[in-house]
């Protein structure tokens, strides 16, 4: 079964400095059919304006990833870590006992394009951590590479949930496979681009809830940027 998540129908929010959309029920936005799903709680798509930022704000008992679509992202925390992310990094901040952190763009010209994914871990207060790693393009150039994972597996971040992240890059044209393990549910977020999926189209920014599905065939119509994510 497919249940496909349309992106107009999000949630939304307009700030000046940040345009944001909220794929699953987030802060003020509440939709009871979209809660999170599995252990994926939140995928939201921010556009952060020149200059803008999340001011130093906590969190706890959460796995957060954060994906740079375009431009840059300036994180600080309240563990010493400071760092830029780049398109093709991947940084994972495990909140566990809780931790305070702020997210800015740091170019005065260019708005910062990302995704901000929620995942919930398998108990709560595990130490904080902070990690972050390249993935180049090439690795997910027509094939799904594995960005996070509860053991680390190939070079990824490590997250405390029996969970699996995926990115792909695909170009018109260009087909990949997901088989799906027995007992497994997938969620397929489309960044950018327009594909099929087992038959069904989904445009920018739609996703899909995939349940009793043995196999993901999808077909991108142009160039395209997709996150899977296996879940129990």
């Amino acid at each position: 079964m497919i249940q496909i998540r349309p992106s107009d129908e999000r949630g939304d929010g307009e700030y000046g400095w940040l345009n944001t959309r909220h794929t699953f029920s987030f802060d003020q936005y509440r939709e009871p059919q979209w809660m999170g799903f599995r252990s994926l709680r939140v995928i939201n798509e921010d556009l952060i304006a020149p200059g803008g930022a999340f001011p130093m704000h906590p969190h706890r008992d959460v796995e957060i990833i954060t994906y740079v679509l375009e431009g840059a992202l300036a994180h600080k925390d309240n563990m010493g870590n400071g760092s830029i992310i780049h398109p093709g990094d991947g940084q994972r901040m495990s909140a566990g006992v809780g931790v305070r952190h702020s997210e800015a763009n740091p170019s005065p010209k260019k708005p910062t394009h990302l995704l901000q994914i929620w995942i919930e871990p398998d108990r709560k207060n595990y130490d904080l951590s902070y990690e972050q790693k390249p993935f180049a393009e090439s690795e997910k150039r027509g094939r799904f590479r594995l960005i996070a994972s509860s053991d680390g597996a190939d070079g990824s971040l490590t997250i405390h949930q029996d969970a699996k992240f995926y990115a792909t890059l695909l170009s018109p044209g260009d087909e990949v496979v997901h088989n799906v393990e027995a007992g497994r549910f997938i969620w397929l977020q489309n960044a950018r681009g327009f594909i099929e999926l087992n038959g069904q189209t989904l445009k920018k920014g739609d996703g899909a809830a995939l349940s009793d599905e043995q196999k993901l065939t999808i077909k991108a119509a142009e160039d395209s940027e997709l996150l899977l994510f296996d879940l129990a």
